[in-house]
């Protein structure tokens, strides 16, 4: 079963920049779909970007769409990449990387459409 994995968070000051990368060894995103989300304190996980699985269908948060970037590659291994430029203390929180099988050129911000998890990275924003 594909298993993602992300890596990147980290302790960063408003106004910074950070990448974010979920990998799926053995696996190729062309078959799945993708989101990440993220989990605040005391807060519901909400949907951050989703990617339909061609790529050509993405889908932002309304607070972040001026400010994350969502990349994939097409190849092996399968990564994707969430980079966050002018980062806000209320961009807090751990970040998760999810993945469900293809459904058409479509993606949802549901978490309960995503059928296996990553366990997360934090991304902890102050000065």
């Amino acid at each position: 079963q594909p298993q993602p994995v992300e890596s990147g968070g980290a302790l960063v000051q408003p106004g910074g920049s950070l990448r974010l990368l979920c990998s799926v060894w053995g696996y190729n995103f062309q078959n799945y779909r993708v989101a990440w989300f993220r989990q605040a304190p005391g807060k519901e996980r909400e949907g951050v970007v989703c990617s339909s699985s061609s790529g050509g269908y993405k889908e932002y948060e309304d607070s972040v769409k001026d400010r994350f970037n969502f990349a994939r590659n097409t190849g092996f291994p399968a990564v994707v990449a969430l980079e966050l430029i002018g980062v806000r203390p209320e961009d807090t929180g751990v970040y998760y990387c999810a993945i469900a099988p293809a459904q058409g050129d479509y993606c949802s911000r549901r978490a309960d459409d995503y059928e296996r998890w990553g366990q997360g990275t934090q991304v902890t924003v102050s000065s």
